[in-house]
């Protein structure tokens, strides 16, 4: 993969326990990964490619834990702003259901262009509409496009109205075929291996779009994968009344 170096940082801000800062510091870089950080006159004084970095703060790429990359296509909704997330949800459902894996790939790549432009180098994703046809596999391509590190998650609702869930049953999956699913993509895309660039989460949505028995599916599955599990908790009074009143129990 090569050598990079960069030199002549005005600072270099570690960020490690001690909060090291370096002036006219430096990075080595060997095959993609950090083999020195120092003072320039420290580091190796030729690689592959170097980057003089005179003027310019250097610091870790940002880490990105939670997002909805489909959601940069329908900002700013006036029916939408100032509501609760319920009647947020209610309002945006309907509009999302008409996606499809254009969209999906087409608002991944503005999602992580922003990410990417405020110094965002490692991103985790929760779609969990899969509309139209619509994949995993839409967002994993436009990110291995753009060059970020992907934590994909394949989310999941399979909860509507007609089961007391609050997304519309347009929305919602078959569980069986989730789990089908969330399998296919783990066993073509995740790389459990250290500096993996791609990585699969499994994220069903939430406690008022899922059932019981799928979330426990999905972490059973997770586990017997190793993989990570994702899932929103307690956003709001509403989600902590509806659960109390539908299981008689918190979110937690």
């Amino acid at each position: 993969m090569g050598t990079l170096l960069i030199r002549h940082a005005e600072l270099v801000v570690t960020m490690d326990d001690a909060d090291t800062r370096i002036a006219d510091g430096g990075v080595s870089i060997v095959d993609n990964v950090v083999a020195q950080v120092g003072p320039a006159a420290e580091l190796p004084e030729s690689a592959d490619e170097t980057i003089d970095a005179r003027g310019m703060i250097v610091l870790p790429g940002l880490v990105n834990t939670h997002h909805h990359f489909s959601q940069t296509l329908t900002r700013n909704l006036p029916a939408a702003q100032n509501a609760k997330l319920f009647d947020w949800l209610v309002v945006h459902y309907p509009i999302w259901a008409r996606m499809t894996p254009e969209a999906i790939a087409v608002s991944t790549k503005i999602a992580i262009a922003e990410l990417m432009l405020s110094g965002c180098t490692t991103a985790s994703d929760h779609t969990y509409l899969w509309p139209n046809g619509a994949r995993i596999d839409d967002q994993i391509s436009a990110a291995q496009e753009m060059g970020i590190r992907f934590h994909a998650s394949r989310g999941s609702m399979s909860v509507g109205e007609s089961k007391g869930g609050l997304p519309p049953d347009t929305v919602v999956e078959d569980e069986a075929a989730i789990l089908s699913d969330c399998r296919r993509a783990i066993e073509t895309y995740h790389d459990p291996a250290r500096y993996a660039l791609l990585r699969i989460v499994l994220a069903p949505c939430s406690p008022f779009s899922v059932s019981p028995d799928l979330m426990r599916q999905t972490v059973e599955l997770a586990r017997s994968y190793g993989v990570n599990v994702h899932t929103h908790l307690a956003e709001t009074r509403d989600e902590e009344d509806y659960c109390r009143q539908m299981f008689n129990r918190t979110p937690v």
